[in-house]
């Protein structure tokens, strides 16, 4: 899983690991530098720039308490973005060109939001049909018809709600493993 392997360049980055650093390079500048290429930036200023957000990385990830809540080339794309803004701004070169690099950025951000969801959600069900019942039925008795326990409780016949809430979490926890297998 993508996730996993960014987490694992995450740790080699901390450990100075150069296969790691290689890795990420490799992997995400040449996104940098199509778009600073394609607003008004050179070859240079993607380099300068990439070099920047990835001190930025580094820091984080030296600080220990960094954590990752977006794919590594997702939070990149957007430091880049960021500091070539900045500079953008920082210069004459505002207008237009800056407005249109900030409505393109914050699209692109958006649109591998929804795909990265929606690759979650394809997951999500995967994990539910392979659940098994009573499982899959409790969980989407609860989290998407919004029954509460006792109505749960009673249609499963469990003798009170809180061993309904016991099994409901049972399977939430049978549900991740399997989620997270895939």
């Amino acid at each position: 899983m993508q996730i996993e392997r960014d987490k694992e360049l995450l740790l080699g980055l901390a450990a100075n690991d150069d296969k790691s650093l290689e890795t990420i390079y490799l992997e995400n500048f040449p996104a940098v530098a199509r778009m600073i290429l394609q607003h008004n930036g050179s070859e240079d200023d993607a380099r300068d720039v990439f070099q920047e957000a990835m001190i930025v990385l580094y820091e984080k990830v030296q600080e220990g308490n960094f954590i990752l809540s977006s794919r590594l080339k997702t939070f990149l794309y957007a430091v880049c973005r960021r500091i070539w803004l900045k500079k953008l701004q920082a210069s004459s070169l505002q207008g237009p060109i800056y407005e249109e690099l900030e409505e393109t950025a914050a699209a692109e951000e958006a649109l591998e939001a929804a795909v990265e969801k929606d690759q979650q959600f394809t997951q999500m069900e995967a994990a539910m049909a392979r659940m098994g019942e009573p499982c899959k039925t409790i969980l989407e008795d609860y989290y998407i018809h919004g029954r509460n326990m006792q109505e749960i409780a009673e249609r499963f016949g469990y003798t009170n709600a809180e061993n309904a809430k016991n099994q409901k979490y049972k399977c939430l926890m049978r549900l991740k493993k399997l989620f997270f297998a895939s």
